[in-house]
């Protein structure tokens, strides 16, 4: 195939300005779902990547992702290769090569469904070492952060009062539109506190939401998102050094800065708890190993003690959407039926239960009408 190209070692950064029918490059050793998924959406023609894209570390789903989207994917071509190409170079990939005006720039491997499968099951064999490595880093930093995550962090005074409200904290994670799918009649109806975690903001405005708070290092959302006039607060290193100052400087937003150890989803979480928020619904979540080692973290002790800390008032709005998808409708209708009696006996209607109990009910009005 031939087309032209556009260069970015980040991958999440290179989505937002990739244009449809181009070929990415990018530099992303195991590519995890969430860059592939931003790939797909951009409407890629191919990807070349520099690097490995399934080092057998553990079992990385952005390849996959890749495929079964019939997106071609030229792996390992090495570095060299951003020095050679410019935005907007046609290249042609034919093969294993990358050419150039009929010129060989780069020689890779095409990754196909058979090398996936194979490296996957290499990967999962290595799994459980890489599960132990992950729980002591877990377990270590959840020693050096629990003062920090479970004290109290100095979060700004918010334009909104999230007292006694329900926020909805919505990161860009795989099956995020789903999540916001299965909640759209439980936020037109109940007006909660919106609340985007970096290209979160962007997957709120492109569902028709605006988001009332941007939280998050600023590297995946974009310009549009940051000048919709939501408040927004940067997540910095606990030392204070805030990689996105000067790019909020350059757009003339006001903004705060929250020092913090974590993931910005982290901070989200506990920004609506300390402020006081009656039912927080987190949607689009990092919730397992694999999402936290895709996103390049060596353990998930702020999330460990995140969850620790805001306890029952959390609700994941990825169980909602697996429980009411409409392939299994007519099976689940007689069993949220069952269930919804005790729960009115023996919970009631006091917070937060109310909650769950009027989400429980839109979407049993969601499910009347799908049926």
């Amino acid at each position: 195939m031939e087309g032209k190209v556009r260069l970015g070692r980040r991958t999440k950064e290179l989505a937002t300005l990739l244009q449809p029918k181009e070929i990415a490059v990018i530099s992303h050793e195991d590519l995890d779902a969430i860059g592939a998924a931003g790939l797909i959406e951009a409407g890629a023609l191919a990807v070349i990547n520099a690097r490995c894209s399934l080092t057998c570390r553990y079992p990385n789903l952005g390849p996959q992702l890749l495929l079964e989207h019939k997106v071609p994917l030229l792996d390992n071509v090495g570095e060299e290769i951003f020095s050679i190409l410019q935005d907007g170079d046609t290249v042609e990939i034919s093969g294993r090569k990358v050419l150039r005006g009929g010129e060989v720039v780069a020689v890779g491997t095409v990754v196909t469904d058979y090398s996936i499968r194979e490296r996957q099951r290499v990967a999962k064999l290595n799994l459980p070492s890489e599960l132990d490595r992950f729980v002591t880093n877990t377990l270590d930093y959840a020693i050096k952060e629990k003062g920090v995550i479970l004290g109290d962090i100095a979060f700004p005074e918010l334009k909104y009062d999230l007292r006694g409200k329900t926020v909805v904290v919505v990161v860009r994670g795989i099956g995020y539109r789903e999540d916001l799918r299965v909640l759209g009649a439980y936020i037109q109806e109940t007006k909660p506190i919106l609340v985007g975690v970096d290209g979160g903001a962007d997957a709120l405005l492109a569902t028709g939401y605006r988001p009332h708070i941007i939280i998050g290092d600023m590297d995946s959302v974009s310009d549009s998102a940051l000048r919709s006039g939501a408040q927004l607060i940067a997540h910095a290193y606990p030392d204070g050094r805030c990689c996105s100052q000067e790019r909020l400087e350059n757009l003339g937003v006001p903004f705060h800065i929250v020092p913090a150890p974590g993931t910005s989803e982290d901070l989200g979480l506990l920004l609506a708890h300390d402020h006081g928020a009656d039912l927080i619904i987190l949607v689009g979540s990092h919730s397992n190993m694999i999402d936290f080692l895709e996103k390049g973290r060596p353990g998930m002790a702020s999330t460990f003690l995140t969850r620790l800390k805001i306890g029952p008032i959390l609700l994941d709005a990825k169980r909602v959407s697996e429980l009411y998808r409409p392939s299994g409708l007519i099976s689940v209708v007689p069993v949220i039926l069952a269930a919804l009696i005790p729960i009115l006996l023996f919970m009631g209607m006091a917070s937060p239960w109310r909650h769950y109990l009027h989400l429980l009910w839109l979407q049993l009005r969601l499910i009347a009408g799908w049926l």
